[in-house]
């Protein structure tokens, strides 16, 4: 009956109100909030007596002309140069060799590259921490082992430590080397066969056919590393600390918003800056998302 359609359609709503009161006031609400307050001078710790003002532009004003913001932006460009990529080609890499017929083990090898994602983050950051020990670790002493008898202090020297962070990063490509394995495996037989057929090599196999069929997860990757650029605050402040040495050469953009924003209570100018990181990773988003049709390929998708 009507009224028995009626009784359902407030039941519900009444269900489904309760997940946007929760999504309004944790998500909507401290979004909306944020954003307003980067327009202000409020501070987390305010003297007795002072209240927040609205002071329009000046946060961001302030930000264009920050060098620790500069440098904190040419540092995360830096580090994604070598990031990103790493992130793509080398769990692509290892993906494509434990899909290989030839390889023995590879259920074993699989888990194997997989565990180093299920450790704790902060104790592996511990472990790496005195692996790369410049007096005592077991890499360096390695490297002289091998006969390269200066070895630098990879964490202490500025034209080391990113690239070693990037190196680190790698301990925990677990996950994507799953999602490659998947789609490599997705890839249908027949194009192999056919492209074979026509005397295409193992390389022309790659770039015509393998890499074609997986582009979609490889732009969903590709997606996944840029936000984790963007958010890149943890393995630099626990390994080196918020100033970044040696002299800001590992000072990240995240660690400039920690320091104005928790060190010294900023928060108005501390929700500019997150307010700027967001612009910054939406545009090059969308941009990813415009030039997509260019070379994400999906199979059933007419173009």
């Amino acid at each position: 009956t009507a009224l028995g359609v009626a009784r359902e359609g407030v039941q519900g709503v009444a269900f489904g109100s309760r997940v946007r009161v929760v999504l309004v006031l944790f998500f909507l609400f401290p979004i909306v909030a944020s954003f307003l307050m980067s327009f202000t001078n409020y501070e987390l710790v305010q003297d007795e007596g002072v209240s927040t003002q609205w002071v329009g532009l000046e946060n961001w004003r302030t930000m264009w002309s920050d060098p620790d913001v500069r440098n904190g932006l040419w540092v995360t460009l830096k580090f994604g140069v070598m990031f990103i990529p790493a992130m793509i080609f080398v769990p692509l890499f290892l993906a494509y060799l434990l899909t290989s017929d030839r390889l023995w083990g590879r259920s074993f090898f699989r888990a194997m590259f997989y565990l180093p994602s299920m450790v704790p983050f902060v104790a592996g950051l511990i472990v790496w921490q005195f692996y790369l020990n410049d007096v005592s670790g077991w890499f360096p002493r390695l490297l002289r082992w091998l006969g390269w008898e200066s070895v630098p202090n990879f964490l202490n020297e500025a034209n080391w430590v990113l690239p070693m962070l990037v190196f680190m990063s790698l301990w925990g490509i677990g996950n994507a080397i799953i999602i490659f394995i998947a789609a490599l495996n997705g890839v249908p037989t027949q194009l192999y066969e056919a492209a074979k057929i026509d005397g295409a090599s193992k390389w022309r196999l790659f770039r015509d056919v393998t890499w074609p069929m997986i582009s979609p997860i490889t732009f969903y990757n590709v997606i996944i590393a840029l936000v984790g650029l963007g958010q890149y605050f943890v393995v630099p402040f626990i390994l080196l600390g918020p100033e970044g040495p040696p002299d800001g050469a590992s000072r990240f953009y995240t660690m400039v918003f920690f320091q104005e924003t928790f060190t010294f209570f900023k928060g108005g100018y501390g929700a500019a800056l997150a307010w700027g990181m967001f612009i910054v990773v939406f545009t090059l988003t969308a941009i990813l998302f415009r030039t997509a049709k260019y070379w994400v390929h999906y199979e059933y998708e007419e173009r």
